[in-house]
């Protein structure tokens, strides 16, 4: 079945003109939010999920590092409750609940802000929203929910699953590397995540350039166009994505230690490298419509060269049916058509035409105008 050309879009809900700055409303299509709390620092790991938001307020300001990740965004209760907790902007959490934001980070007083797409492979290929909210000692994360409760059709799955094992297991340094380190973990998810997808898109490209190629059917032109948009959509989230690492190398507010944004420039040359693939991919899907096109072109000169070639072999045999086909009266002129009365006239106007026909193949054959399904002339030095 071949994707669909219409990009998936989901129904934008934003306030009315006019309305106060930081208004929060919810899509009432939103996932019901499912918050889990992971608790980890050098000594041990906790993880479970809250039932009561206002439970989070006496582990605020521990000896742990907290990370409370919220999986969907359709309890206003619940966001607004979280944001008084960890004294979150309103004007942040507006663009938490109108997940269409392009990657951004922004700072705060005493935490960052931070928005990256995560990819969301299906047909067609879009990405979901995941807010960061980095603090010391704690991070907040919001992800839209479709992805965990299998929404829009496509199996769900917890793509920071791996990270989570990490933290469980108490593997590598996330466990000593406080809120900002689990940041740079959860982006460096989020970028990878973009490689797989790439990598199956590039296999595409390469089965539609041979398609294009040998086939070059109207069906064609559709995948290719798809292949466009979907990495149009891909640049859109890396481009933006690979400035947000960028200001958090550069950030002074002393939330970034210096020992992360050693891991985050090489997660910078990651996105570095997207940029790079995606490029390169979006140059071939461009020129894949000209192979196509060129395709076609040569295609219908194929077919016009054959067809020129049967009229002109039929052209001097019209001329000789339409010759013996006049109707000059025999009786009155002994100069009128002769050979109508011969007796072997009528055989040799037929050799005469297939001679005239083969004649031509020959020639035809000799020049080399009748293509790669004909056996071409060989040449005088090439004869044995």
């Amino acid at each position: 079945m071949q994707p669909s050309l219409r990009p998936w879009r989901r129904p934008r809900r934003y306030p009315p003109p006019g309305t106060a700055p930081g208004t929060l409303i919810v899509d009432p299509d939103a996932a019901r939010p499912v918050v889990r709390l992971m608790l980890y620092g050098r000594e041990a790991t906790e993880e479970r999920t809250v039932e009561d938001v206002d439970s989070l307020a006496d582990l605020i300001g521990g000896p742990q590092s907290i990370w409370v990740d919220v999986q969907g965004l359709g309890d206003l209760a619940t966001i607004e409750r979280l944001g008084a907790l960890f004294n979150l902007h309103h004007l942040a959490l507006e663009d938490v609940l109108h997940p269409e934001h392009r990657p951004k980070v922004e700072e705060f007083d005493d935490y960052l802000f931070i928005i990256a797409r995560v990819p969301y492979p299906g047909e067609p290929f879009h990405t979901e929203q995941l807010a960061i909210f980095a603090g010391r000692g704690w991070l907040v994360s919001f992800q839209e929910g479709r992805r965990h409760q299998g929404g829009s059709g496509v199996s769900g799955g917890d793509c920071f699953a791996l990270v989570r094992e990490r933290i469980r297991h108490r593997r590598g340094r996330i466990c000593e590397g406080g809120a900002d380190y689990l940041a740079y973990a959860l982006l460096d998810t989020t970028t990878d995540a973009y490689f797989p997808v790439l990598e199956d898109l590039g296999e595409k490209i390469e089965v539609l350039e041979q398609a294009v190629i040998a086939v070059a059917e109207a069906s064609l032109i559709g995948r290719i166009y798809g292949m466009k948009r979907d990495l149009l959509n891909i640049r859109r989230a890396i481009w933006p994505q690979r400035e947000v690492i960028n200001a958090l190398l550069r950030d002074d507010g002393g939330i970034v230690a210096d020992t992360t944004k050693v891991f985050l420039r090489d997660c910078y040359d990651h996105t570095v490298q997207l940029v790079d693939t995606v490029e390169t991919y979006r140059d071939i899907a461009a020129g894949l419509i000209d192979v196509y096109l060129s395709s076609v072109n040569t295609r219908l000169n194929e077919v016009m060269k054959v067809l020129t070639i049967i009229a002109t072999i039929f052209m001097p045999l019209s001329f000789i049916t339409g010759l013996y086909g006049m109707n000059f009266d025999r009786t009155v002129s002994p100069w009128n058509l002769p050979e109508l009365g011969w007796k072997y006239g009528y055989p040799m106007v037929l050799g005469l035409m297939v001679l005239i026909a083969l004649g031509m193949l020959f020639q035809f054959r000799r020049k080399g105008w009748l293509g790669s399904g004909w056996p071409a002339a060989r040449k005088p030095e090439e004869a044995p």
